[in-house]
């Protein structure tokens, strides 16, 4: 029998890790070990610890004890750049491709040389031979883009690509992909996947770090779970089901829905309509969508990427002018294109990135959940901190926001607990309707309950609310769903409907335009 020669050692291997940060506990005792080729998945909740982990393997933060080894050695000299990149990558959710270089340009970053040498002579540096070295680098893992093309020309799954060949050509052979797909329709997340198995087939290994666990276990082999800054198991996802996942995450016995169904008899027929859209049209988003949400009722708006489903939720909150169509809120017209008119009229608004659009990081919680309300906290356009710290408490305590106090950074928070104050912010005006947008887009499970129990509140208290998503388990709370695809209504479904019957419709193919009954108003 033919020798295979010793086992090989992990890519990565770490043990006994922990960190704090002052009385905080990040990581205790946690552990991982990946092997070359695998796809392996990091689950848990919200400051469960895996943030911390991924700084630990990436060379961003030193642990207070453990061990960290690749591929049987130990881990560079903190400070040794170009050691940790020929080690490991991340590809974080938010890009780090720059928009205003070229796709070539990007890969060779810092770099632009042959060799390090002729870039500490700062010798010209060779646009030709910067360009065929990015084409031969793009060819060779397979990855269909134009090096001369602008990096703010790519759509989210090209700059994900770039980054991930980024990454190969330091000779990195082990990548942190974190929440890659949450930018992603369904085509792009199986072309995603595709291209992550051909690179697996090549030896390349991948931490995947998802709350999507559907997707755990369409692409993964092996899941590792962590829960309050403890390794807590690693299986096979094979030999792990559902509801083992879940209750590894959260520590209690779980259920496979994320999300409150409808219970109550839903609203009538009588309900004062609160959401009044009529033959809506954004040029190069949809076109004649009309669409009518009465109190009581929770309407969900599904749709890819490019079905024009965000960019209708945001034309109703101010954020888009519309060249056509009318908005009503509680009977009265809205001035489109304004979002102050938009507030004004009974609008909140939960946006898409809470990072980008929904949050100021350097600002308490206190002061980012009492943003739309600054009127009502002091006389004569003043701001009394004393009111200011009453209102957010108040908030606080009705979404059970955690946090050590309202004057806390909002950036100290958990995603979950970030999103709630977003949530808290727009609810803080007492909308009419609320509309919100992937609202439980990069929290755990946990979160996403509480997220979902929310905005079924409000329309429970007799207003409405609007969620738009293509995530399923966020539209499991709705009284119906209206299904959107390049940007028109295809079809729309009451409570019951199956996840086959929903996915069709989002991907194109539902039989007619109204699949319910036919009438002129969704």
């Amino acid at each position: 029998m033919a020798d295979s020669g010793p086992p090989r050692s992990p890519v990565v291997e770490a043990d006994g890790i922990s960190k704090h940060f002052g009385a905080t506990v990040a990581l205790s005792d946690a552990r991982i070990s990946v092997q070359a080729g695998e796809s392996h998945a990091l689950v848990g909740r919200n400051g469960a610890g895996k943030s911390t982990l991924v700084s630990i393997l990436t060379g961003l933060q030193a642990p207070d004890t453990g061990t960290l080894r690749f591929n049987g050695e130990p881990a560079p000299a903190p400070g040794d750049t170009d050691a940790w990149c020929s080690r490991v990558a991340c590809v974080y959710q938010r890009s780090t491709v720059i928009p205003a270089l070229t796709v070539a340009e990007n890969l060779f970053l810092n770099r632009h040389s042959l060799d390090r040498q002729s870039l500490r002579s700062l010798r010209p540096i060779s646009w030709r031979q910067l360009r065929l070295r990015a084409a031969d680098l793009l060819g060779e893992y397979g990855v269909e883009v134009d090096p001369t093309a602008r990096a703010e020309e790519l759509t989210v799954e090209q700059r994900q690509f770039i980054e991930i060949a980024r990454a190969l050509s330091f000779g990195a052979r082990f990548i942190i992909l974190d929440e890659p797909t949450a930018k992603l329709d369904a085509r792009g997340i199986d072309r995603l996947f595709a291209k992550l198995r051909e690179l697996q087939a090549q030896g390349v290994a991948f931490l995947f770090i998802s709350h999507h666990l559907q997707e755990v276990y369409d692409l993964c082999s092996t899941v590792t779970v962590y829960r309050d800054a403890r390794h807590i198991v690693t299986a096979p996802v094979a030999e792990l089901g559902r509801h083992a996942l879940v209750e590894a995450m959260t520590g209690e016995a779980a259920t496979v829905s994320t999300g409150p169904a409808p219970t109550g008899p839903g609203p009538t027929a009588d309900a004062a309509a609160l959401l009044d859209v009529d033959r809506l049209e954004l040029p190069g988003a949809y076109r004649d969508v009309t669409l009518l949400a009465r109190a009581g009722e929770v309407v969900g708006l599904a749709g890819a990427t490019t079905s024009g489903n965000v960019q209708f939720g945001e034309t109703i909150a101010g954020l888009h002018r519309p060249r056509a169509g009318r908005i009503s809120v509680a009977g009265r017209p809205v001035r489109t294109g304004r979002v102050p008119a938009a507030l004004a009229a009974g609008v909140g608004l939960v946006p898409e990135d809470r990072h980008i659009q929904g949050l100021v990081p350097q600002r308490s919680v206190a002061e980012n959940a009492t943003l739309t309300v600054s009127d009502q906290l002091g006389p004569y356009g003043t701001v009394l901190p004393s009111r200011t710290r009453a209102f957010a408490e108040r908030m606080i305590a009705d979404l059970d926001i955690k946090t050590p106090g309202p004057t806390t950074p909002v950036s100290a928070l958990s995603g979950g607990n970030q999103q709630k104050v977003v949530i808290a912010r727009a609810l803080a005006t007492r909308p009419h309707v609320l509309v919100a947008i992937r609202p439980t887009n990069g929290v755990d499970v946990k979160s996403k309950e509480s997220l979902l129990g929310t905005i079924r509140q409000v329309a429970d208290s007799g207003k409405t609310a609007l969620i738009v998503s293509d995530e399923l388990d966020d539209l499991r709370v709705c009284d119906r769903v209206v299904a959107m695809f390049h940007g028109r209504i295809v079809a729309e479904f009451d409570r019951g409907w199956s996840d086959e019957q929903l996915v069709a419709a989002m991907e194109g193919m539902a039989d007619s335009p109204d699949t319910k009954e036919g009438h002129g108003r969704h």
